[in-house]
């Protein structure tokens, strides 16, 4: 919890004039466009509602989206495919630096060396250290993003899962934003399947692809944004922990509604669960839409 940030100055709008920013977010664009429509077909099932709120939300409002996690990454880059290809799609702004997500990004993958850490920073992605905790610092600066009403996306999986399966329990790291910002952000579910086949695990000998597959299938399903009633469901954490023991792990006493650690893990674990709900709905009709279009 005590280690400074990778790179902050490089994650700066103004670092050289945000030109660098500019031009990896339009290539990173010019990518994912080429993956999504040319490389593949890409079908998305509600994108009004996501490009609807990447323009114009209230203002001040953060939106955070939350996704299903399948691609393996890409050795070239050591990226993965779900971001930035998820938002390739045509008529979504991919290319634009202003209107770009932030995401957070695995440490130890995309943060290997200094190069790719700059390059990273520049793609307005956050280091997350797995087994870090949900308050290690660069999810201070993700709660930052927030604060100003950014744009973050979240693989709340925590992982990469390529099975045909219900989605995995979700960490507590996207709950924990959602409870700890200031003005509680719209919450935008996104489930995807195909990015397994376009960047499989095992593809030859037991290894992934050096490069995207072509001609897959890719489809998109946004949901609508998930409603929270926090303080009902900040008083109902507190009486469900009252049963509960807390550890001493160094979280903080007291959070925007006062509760202690016992209570913040009731409420992080019941964000979670609906959060999960909603996820596995959507992947079932997503199941429904590759039915039909096939």
């Amino acid at each position: 919890m005590g280690r400074g940030r990778t790179m902050e100055w490089a994650a700066r709008a103004n670092h050289v004039g945000g030109i660098p920013r500019k031009a990896i977010i339009f290539a990173a664009g010019a990518f994912a466009r080429a993956v999504a429509n040319l490389l593949n077909s890409t079908t998305v099932h509600n994108p009004e509602t996501l490009i609807r709120l990447v323009r114009s939300r209230p203002p001040g409002v953060p939106l955070l989206t939350v996704s299903n996690h399948m691609s393996t990454s890409v050795i070239i880059t050591s990226d993965r495919l779900d971001d930035p290809v998820m938002w390739g799609f045509k008529a979504f702004p991919t290319m634009d630096a202003n209107l770009a997500r932030w995401v957070l990004a695995a440490e130890d993958i995309c943060f290997k060396n200094r190069v790719l850490s700059y390059c990273f920073r520049l793609g307005k992605c956050i280091p997350i250290t797995r087994g870090g905790g949900i308050y290690q610092e660069h999810m201070n600066e993700a709660l930052e993003r927030l604060s100003d009403g950014a744009w973050l996306h979240t693989f709340p999986e925590g992982k990469v899962s390529q099975e045909n399966e219900p989605i995995r329990r979700l960490k507590w790291g996207t709950a924990s934003l959602i409870a700890r910002a200031p003005i509680t952000p719209i919450v935008l579910p996104i489930v995807h399947h195909g990015f397994q086949e376009v960047m499989p695990e095992k593809y030859l000998f037991g290894r992934r692809p050096p490069f995207p597959l072509f001609n897959k299938k890719i489809t998109i399903t946004v949901g609508d944004p998930i409603e929270f009633d926090l303080p009902k469901m900040s008083e109902m954490a507190v009486s469900m922990s009252k049963d509960c023991s807390s550890s001493s792990s160094g979280w903080p006493s007291a959070t925007r509604f006062g509760l202690n650690e016992a209570a913040q893990k009731c409420l992080y674990s019941s964000i979670s669960k609906q959060i999960w709900v909603v996820m596995e709905n959507l992947r079932n009709l997503g199941k429904t839409f590759l039915k039909q279009d096939d």
